[in-house]
């Protein structure tokens, strides 16, 4: 005569079944250790922000102008209560903004005592890159006062620098703003 067997024993048989008639899984390729940024573009030059450096990402917002600031200061914006200066990351370098208004976004940097909107000319979103890929930047290829803020380049398209938000932050000539 057969036992008669238990909902749960009847239930470990079925899943001891299943577990020797299952699939193993799929080889997973080896994963590469990628780098993330916010890719942007001032003026003809493209850069990436890491991740961690940028708060996020807006439309360049309505803001009043502030008086006796530096011309690269726009002014102040209201961003859910908190009042956002925006500053203009081209004329800070000494470039020029673009007349594209509708491509400009605000890179919002929030570091230490330090919260700002960086406009620039275009975001291209999320930008990865193989973490071992990463170069140092030739001097020639950074021109000017932008040197101080890129920490490296990669290559893919066309030149990435890696621009830090948080040394901008840190920059003396950044908090200066006053005329």
């Amino acid at each position: 005569m057969t036992e008669s067997l238990t909902a749960f024993e009847l239930l470990l048989q079925i899943d001891q079944r299943c577990r020797l008639l299952a699939a193993d899984l799929p080889s997973q390729p080896i994963r590469q250790d990628s780098w993330s940024g916010i890719g942007f573009r001032l003026g003809e030059h493209w850069y990436v922000a890491p991740m961690g450096e940028v708060s996020e990402v807006l439309h360049e917002p309505r803001f009043t102008q502030v008086p006796g600031v530096k011309p690269w200061v726009k002014g102040v914006a209201n961003l859910r209560g908190r009042l956002l200066p925006i500053m203009d990351l081209g004329g800070f370098l000494g470039h020029e903004l673009s007349a594209a208004r509708r491509q400009r976004r605000v890179l919002v940097v929030e570091h230490q005592e330090v919260f700002a909107g960086l406009m620039v000319d275009e975001v291209f979103g999320l930008q990865h890159f193989a973490r071992d890929s990463l170069q140092p930047v030739p001097a020639d290829v950074v021109p000017g006062p932008m040197s101080a803020f890129v920490e490296g380049c990669f290559q893919r398209d066309q030149t990435w620098r890696v621009f830090s938000p948080f040394a901008l932050a840190r920059s003396q000539g950044f908090m200066n703003i006053a005329l």
